[in-house]
């Protein structure tokens, strides 16, 4: 949800340079094989895999394209039986990227920018994370926000430049409250 709110309500306003980041559940979390949980991280870990693969050749418009896919298909569609190649079909990237969903020697490039996201925010927090420069030209990174539909344009805008006015604000470190409602999707991007 805060992917779409940033993209298509944020963006257009701000005129954002977005940079995609992976973060990985499977890696952060660690779940147990044989875990309810392991097996969405892994799949959703090795996505992120063909991800580093498209990004390396592509560059990252076609990270956003192919994510935006992976979104479609997960939440939409609540398919999680899809394969990387029926992905990159969809959005018309080469299929050879989908090698790199089994290939480990991407989990290097995967750790090491999820990483460089929690080094600006700490460990103890999830996805999503953003981060920009504070008005001082300094990068700060924060978790969340956690939405759970996609706010109208003018509350959106405002969502925004709040958390840019944190951003802004030694000392500022958290906000939250507890969760009451699942996210609303809304139509299939």
């Amino acid at each position: 949800m805060t992917a779409r709110w940033v993209v298509d309500e944020v963006k257009p306003a701000r005129d954002l340079n977005i940079t995609w980041q992976p973060i990985s559940l499977l890696l952060k979390n660690q779940p147990e094989k044989g875990s309810p949980y392991y097996e969405a991280a892994a799949f959703t870990h090795n996505l992120m895999r063909v991800m580093e693969s498209v990004r390396q050749a592509e560059g990252n418009d076609a990270v956003f394209s192919l994510y935006w896919e992976y979104g479609r298909r997960i939440h939409h569609d609540k398919n999680r039986e899809f394969t990387a190649a029926e992905a990159l079909v969809a959005v018309g990237l080469d299929v050879s990227h989908a090698a790199a969903f089994d290939d480990e020697e991407w989990d290097k490039e995967i750790r090491a920018r999820m990483d460089a996201g929690l080094d600006l925010c700490g460990d103890d927090v999830g996805t999503p994370i953003i981060a920009s420069d504070n008005q001082s030209g300094v990068k700060q990174g924060y978790f969340g926000p956690v939405i759970t539909r996609v706010p109208s344009t003018e509350d959106s805008i405002a969502l925004w430049d709040s958390l840019q006015t944190m951003m802004n604000i030694d000392g500022f470190w958290e906000l939250k409250r507890t969760r009451t409602e699942r996210p609303e999707f809304g139509d299939r991007p």
